[in-house]
């Protein structure tokens, strides 16, 4: 098939490499006329703007919009005018599945077809495939099939599920349609939710580890710091990145965030290279909203979502409230250890 791809960042460029390592023809377009540059050859045709990439495409058009959230709408509004009908957008980004919902129905009127595909895979996706999560027409999606087949990881080794009975479906190859317009974002939204608090449990948890020594510390004996009762049970000097090396072998904590973990610590123990200042961006706080407006318990993702944002100082000034009150009612002096 031909696909034009807007947006050739981290993910946008690997997915026009599979693309076209499977045999499809790729339009491109991205503001960085480098990234065009690096990917043109066999397969592959450059476009210098949203105009050029719609006339270099056969009808009915495809077009992949790999681009972040914040931008989306605009090279939307402005791809939307060299359109046709039964042309396809499909956003492969990390939209909120309420713009996928308005936009699709606003492209209806010119029976343009928008279908949202959520994208997980990251960097390395250019070689162990993509999963996607896909919400659009039964019929748009059915076409598009072969375009899906080829980004997805296809038959990867995984060992089949022991409970599965089903011999349909294409879950197993890595890739799903997973209900209307909106759908696909959905449940991407709802995966990097689970995302972060599986990254804040395992942090969290190697942090216990780390500090697991504090027993051998001096900590000054005041009446505003509660003492460590027995420091005799934190005598403890681990080797964090051995741990976290042990546990991606047989462990049920073993997965690929884990592998990613361990990766890290193993080049730098202390993790010098990074100041632990985590972005969000966006979806966690969309499914801590889903959440509240379904009347559905999701502590541990409202918890992730609130450390991401005290990592970025967010809570500093709640803090020093705190210790104003403190001062305030008690005489309490802060104390620096």
């Amino acid at each position: 098939m031909q696909v034009a791809m807007v947006g050739l960042g981290r993910m946008g460029a690997n997915l026009v490499q599979r693309l076209v390592r499977d045999g499809h023809r790729c339009v491109v377009y991205d503001v960085n006329e480098a990234a065009v540059a690096a990917l043109l050859g066999d397969g592959v045709v450059g476009a210098t703007s949203l105009a050029d990439l719609a006339a270099a495409l056969e009808s009915p058009r495809t077009i992949w919009l790999m681009l972040p959230a914040a931008i989306t709408q605009a090279a939307l509004d402005e791809l939307v005018g060299h359109l046709s009908a039964g042309d396809v957008v499909i956003d492969g980004g990390n939209s909120y599945y309420h713009d996928d919902i308005a936009r699709a129905s606003a492209l209806a009127t010119s029976e343009i077809h928008y279908v949202d595909c959520g994208t997980s895979g990251g960097i390395w996706g250019l070689e162990r495939g993509y999963s996607l999560m896909i919400g659009g027409e039964d019929e748009v999606v059915a076409r598009l099939e072969p375009i899906f087949a080829t980004i997805a990881p296809g038959p990867d080794g995984t060992v089949p599920t022991p409970g599965r009975t089903r011999s349909d479906g294409t879950a197993p190859r890595g890739y799903l349609h997973c209900g209307p317009n909106g759908a696909g974002h959905f449940v991407k939204m709802v995966h990097n939710g689970i995302e972060y608090g599986m990254m804040a449990s395992i942090a969290e948890g190697l942090s216990i580890l780390k500090h697991a020594n504090v027993g051998r510390q001096s900590v000054r004996a005041d009446a505003e710091t509660s003492p460590l009762r027995h420091r005799e049970y934190y005598d403890f000097d681990f080797d964090v990145a051995e741990i976290a090396e042990v546990w991606r072998h047989g462990s049920v904590v073993s997965s690929w965030l884990l592998d990613l973990t361990a990766d890290a610590l193993a080049r730098s123990p202390e993790l010098a290279d990074y100041g632990g200042h985590v972005a969000d961006s966006g979806e966690g706080r969309w499914t801590v909203e889903a959440a509240i407006d379904e009347s559905v318990p999701a502590p541990v993702i409202s918890a992730a979502l609130w450390q991401r944002y005290d990592s970025r100082g967010g809570g500093d000034y709640a803090a020093r409230v705190l210790s104003a009150m403190r001062a305030g009612f008690g005489g309490h002096v802060e104390s620096h250890d």
